[in-house]
């Protein structure tokens, strides 16, 4: 399993350290806004990961505590990747990063994240946070 090597105490160096890259966030996203739990449901996102790149970071999250892997029920042979309560505390990041996004990309963001966080942005993340945890049944 790859291990971390961090930079410096700086706590934006620590976060590049693990969300420095294009995916490793993109995977928190599916996972967290939008439910996906397997390798191969992160596979199918619009972006085209690389099952290489894909294994890496579930690696990396794996190993910092933000998910946690186990054996499908129905398939032995698919494991399902759940978020920890670390991953769950990146919610609020990750809309602030699609508020953002709204306001500068010419393409937008998805409507139905975006107007339920300016309309009232902490009820909005309540119900985000809630919504994962009784997806996931976070432990």
């Amino acid at each position: 399993m790859k291990t971390i090597s961090r930079r410096s105490e700086c706590p934006i160096s620590y976060t590049m350290d693990i969300f420095g890259d294009k995916w490793t966030m993109l995977i928190m996203r599916d996972l967290l806004l939008y439910g996906k739990d397997s390798f191969s449901e992160f596979l199918c996102s619009d972006e085209k990961i690389a099952t290489n790149i894909l294994t890496d970071r579930l690696n990396v999250l794996l190993q910092e505590g933000f998910v946690t892997k186990r054996t499908a029920p129905a398939n032995k042979s698919k494991f399902l990747y759940r978020p920890t309560e670390k991953a769950i505390e990146l919610i609020p990041v990750l809309s602030e990063i699609t508020l953002w996004a709204e306001k500068y990309n010419p393409d937008g963001a998805p409507e139905d994240i975006v107007e339920p966080l300016k309309k009232d942005r902490t009820k909005a993340l309540l119900e985000l946070k809630k919504k994962v945890e009784e997806r996931f049944r976070v432990e």
